[in-house]
């Protein structure tokens, strides 16, 4: 299942993350922004695996194939995140009321979804690499 949630500007993110997430189980991949042992015990109690990248003065005891894995993950993720900033300005989507946000934010990540996958059918093995479609 792939969704999004919206937040206001003005609250640190950790502190909802257990709003956003209720009633999902599994992994979730985060950046070093949300390590926080109370947070990681919380989402544990309600089956959800919180796994982030540690801190360089942070011991790891994961398996280095399973890091590896989940910074590919994560730079695919930022990737995503960028080309949405950046080509499709959707940090400066101006709205009057919400129903006209979120419609305007559905047409960007349908627009980027569709760029992705004429991509994924032009250059199989470049997908994210939008460019290639002016090109």
């Amino acid at each position: 299942m792939v969704s999004y949630e919206i937040a206001p500007a003005n609250v640190d993110e950790r502190d909802i993350v257990p709003e956003l997430v209720e009633k999902r189980q599994g992994m979730m991949i985060a950046d070093k922004g949300y390590i926080r042992p109370e947070l990681k015990t919380m989402l544990g109690s309600q089956n959800l695996d919180l796994q982030t990248p540690l801190r360089k003065n942070m011991k790891d005891p994961r398996p280095k194939e399973t890091l590896s894995l989940m910074m590919n993950i994560r730079r695919k993720i930022e990737t995503v995140i960028g080309q949405l900033t950046e080509r499709f300005h959707i940090q400066s989507i101006k709205a009057k009321d919400l129903w006209h946000l979120l419609a305007k934010i559905n047409r960007k990540i349908l627009s980027h979804s569709m760029c992705f996958m004429l991509n994924k059918m032009i250059n199989p093995d470049q997908p994210l690499s939008l460019a290639l479609l002016t090109s």
